[in-house]
């Protein structure tokens, strides 16, 4: 449930012989991104920023703490002031506290341990809020299908009738489908439409994190348990409980760890890394991937004891290419989302544009009909959309050889293609090309520096 990215704290303090304290102090904790203010106005000046936690100095030169502590407050109540002062004063202590500061700590020889100790608690106070908010965010949400998903074709309509099936049980369910048909738009669906919907939807993208760490995201781990591993840490199946896990790319998966998550499954229990305690799990399982897990499982990059055990209801996305019409109802969908969002007046889409709309079989599916339709809007005057206003990055693979380059800029231009086909993912492509990840990356760094986007 806590949040594990870093987390900004202001401090407010015009003593540079303490603030060299504190600053020595919060650079012990990577986690920690600190900003440092030495007055009051300067301070409220970038309160736009939305620190999580402020230090704020009792006596600062051009404003009292209780003048500071009311404008924080009055910005959002939600952030947690920590009230550090050289007075002693009960009675200005407890006036603050029933302000709303959220401690208050006097300059002495504890107070480095104490502020530690403070902010920690703050932090975790900041990430339970923050979960809250976003649960109730993601539940007043409509995932009605034909609200959240859009479409009529009978393709789309088919993924609608196996997600109310999913429904009924708790059943593991696998999502297949191109990069960009929304894989992650069809969990989100099922969890918030199931009876689990009122505990955690927690996502993991097994493509995003290191091999290495999978194991101690997925499970936690122990203090101890690994050089860094500084304190105890749950993993997102303790994360998620009662409520969903859903895997991403399941497919990038190591084959090592897909032995142990599937002991996981199996026994409903699990032990965090570098512990032995034995930690019962309740969590429903939805999987996703662009990969043919059976064709995989036939290479031998796949287990197929785990394959089955996730396999349960299989909802394949169809590409955008295959909705026929729906491409034209998500364009007004992300228009009028786009217009929402920016107060702009509704668009219309000329007839042109609805034609080179459905003549395109965009590679990208909706994530790129998303990009593209943004762009159109940008560029388009008295509120319509024409044919001119339309430009696709996927151009035909094959439209750049017509043109005269040297060897290298004709690799830049296919390294490029493939990392927009697959949507960056540099594992993928270097599978593909049958090249070494560091090529690929040495090859971006390269375009980078040549100014090739």
């Amino acid at each position: 449930m806590y949040e594990k990215d870093p987390i900004k704290i202001f401090v407010v303090e015009d003593d540079q012989t303490y603030t060299r304290f504190l600053k020595y102090v919060l650079s012990l904790n990577p986690d920690f991104e600190v900003e440092y203010f030495t007055s009051g106005k300067e301070f409220i000046g970038a309160l736009h920023h939305r620190p999580a936690i402020v230090t704020l100095d009792y006596s600062l030169p051009d404003m009292s703490g209780e003048e500071v502590l009311k404008e924080i407050k009055a910005f959002d109540p939600n952030i947690s002031v920590i009230i550090v002062s050289a007075q002693e004063k009960i009675g200005t202590a407890v006036g603050l506290l029933k302000a709303g500061a959220f401690d208050y700590i006097t300059k002495d020889e504890e107070a480095k341990d104490r502020i530690l100790n403070s902010i920690n608690n703050a932090r975790n106070k900041s990430s339970l809020i923050r979960e809250i908010d976003r649960l109730k965010e993601e539940i007043n949400t409509k995932y009605e299908f034909g609200k959240s998903i859009i479409g009529n074709s009978p393709a789309i309509k088919k993924v609608f009738g196996l997600i109310e099936k999913s429904l009924k049980t708790n059943i593991t369910v696998s999502i297949t489908g191109e990069t960009g048909t929304g894989k992650e738009l069809v969990a989100k669906a099922i969890h918030y439409n199931s009876a689990r919907k009122q505990k955690p939807l927690v996502a993991v993208n097994i493509a995003a994190i290191p091999k290495e760490l999978i194991e101690s995201e997925l499970f936690g781990h122990e203090k101890g348990a690994f050089t860094g591993a500084s304190t105890r840490r749950i993993g997102k199946f303790e994360e998620a409980k009662g409520g969903t896990l859903f895997l991403d790319e399941i497919g990038e998966m190591d084959l090592n760890l897909q032995s142990k998550l599937l002991r996981v499954l199996q026994e409903r229990e699990l032990s965090r890394v570098g512990g032995n305690e034995v930690i019962k799990i309740d969590v429903r399982i939805i999987v996703a991937t662009h990969r043919n897990l059976q064709e995989e499982v036939q290479a031998g990059n796949f287990r197929e004891d785990l394959f089955y055990r996730l396999l349960g209801l299989p909802i394949q996305l169809p590409s955008l290419r295959d909705r026929g019409n729906d491409v034209i109802l998500l364009a007004k969908y992300f228009l009028d989302e786009f217009a929402r969002e920016n107060k702009f007046r509704k668009f219309k889409i000329a007839p042109e544009a609805q034609g080179k709309l459905l003549q395109y079989p965009f590679p990208g599916n909706i994530r790129e009909l998303k990009s593209v339709i943004e762009l159109a809007a940008v560029m388009a005057e008295n509120g319509q959309v024409n044919a001119e206003d339309i430009t696709f990055a996927n151009a035909p693979r094959d439209s750049f050889i017509l043109k005269e380059m040297k060897l290298k800029d004709y690799v830049y231009h296919i390294i490029r293609d493939y990392l927009n086909k697959y949507d960056n993912n540099v594992m993928e492509v270097a599978k593909r090309l049958g090249i070494g990840k560091s090529s690929i990356y040495r090859y971006m760094k390269e375009m980078e520096e040549a100014g090739i986007q």
